[in-house]
């Protein structure tokens, strides 16, 4: 018994000083403002302000058009490479990309897009010219969603493996057709690794700001922008920590509402 106390206390000690303390320094830096006072002057700004809540559902929509541009690649994705042979060595190839730094992978996307760029060269070459692809919607959602696929891959991919092969050939032993069997007994089993690949995609989604700088060029904001303005251009440290709780109070609500009912499904009892 003493053993197992002695084995979580370095775990403890990283939740309580790299996760408990910083919430905690964040939540009280919330009521102060720029001046040092004491106040709720930052909430009322934000729940008042237009301009933050068009900046909160700027961040949900582009949140959810991401998540759900990966989750439409990733399921079809990971449901093939369920099926290769040697899929481990697959899925080391799609998490490959996740071991580069994200600052190398943006700025080479950079290079990729620019106009003396790679894509503007083969666009050059096939007599389409050259297009601005930088400093666009389409190229942020592009570069965000092809980071993030990996994190939405990797849990729908352990969901499929779960399931028991014996429910899928009883399904179709019964006569049911291959969509049949994949809308009543393969979409339903693997609905954990898909909650939990939104989860993985949709809160990182929320505060996303170098992409939105570098890629997007500022056009599109998000509160992770603003929470970086606040902490580094006009030090209004109250206000960037207030919409940094905000963000924490959405990625709850987020976990609750995918989080219900997670158990693991595929086993026969």
């Amino acid at each position: 018994m003493r053993q197992k106390v002695l084995f979580t206390i370095p775990y403890a000690l990283w939740i309580l000083l790299f996760v408990i303390a910083p919430l905690v320094l964040i939540f009280y830096q919330s009521f102060f403002n720029i001046d040092g006072q004491a106040t709720l002057e930052n909430y009322a700004t934000y729940l008042t302000s237009r301009v933050y809540l068009k900046m909160t559902l700027n961040s949900v929509w582009y949140a959810f058009l991401i998540t759900l541009v990966t989750l439409v690649i990733s399921y079809p994705t990971a449901y093939v490479l369920n099926r290769l042979p040697n899929k481990q060595f697959w899925l080391l190839l799609v998490i490959l990309p996740t071991w580069i730094n994200l600052l190398l992978k943006t700025y080479a996307f950079i290079g990729l897009f620019s106009q003396t760029g790679t894509v503007n060269q083969f666009l050059r070459f096939v007599g389409l010219g050259s297009h601005q692809l930088l400093f666009t919607d389409a190229s942020f959602m592009f570069v965000a969603a092809y980071i993030e696929i990996p994190f939405m891959i990797l849990p729908i991919f352990n969901s499929l493996a779960e399931i028991n092969p014996s429910l899928i050939n009883a399904s179709k032993d019964l006569g049911a057709s291959q969509w049949q069997t994949f809308a009543k007994v393969i979409w339903p089993l693997s609905l954990p690794g898909v909650k939990a690949g939104i989860q993985a995609v949709f809160i990182p989604s929320l505060s996303l700001f170098m992409i939105t700088r570098l890629i997007g060029g500022n056009r599109v904001i998000t509160l992770g922008t603003a929470i970086e303005e606040h902490f580094l251009t006009t030090q209004n440290w109250g206000m960037g920590s207030t919409i940094g709780v905000i963000l924490i109070l959405a990625m709850f609500i987020v976990m609750f509402i995918t989080g219900e009912g997670r158990q693991k499904g595929g086993h026969c009892r």
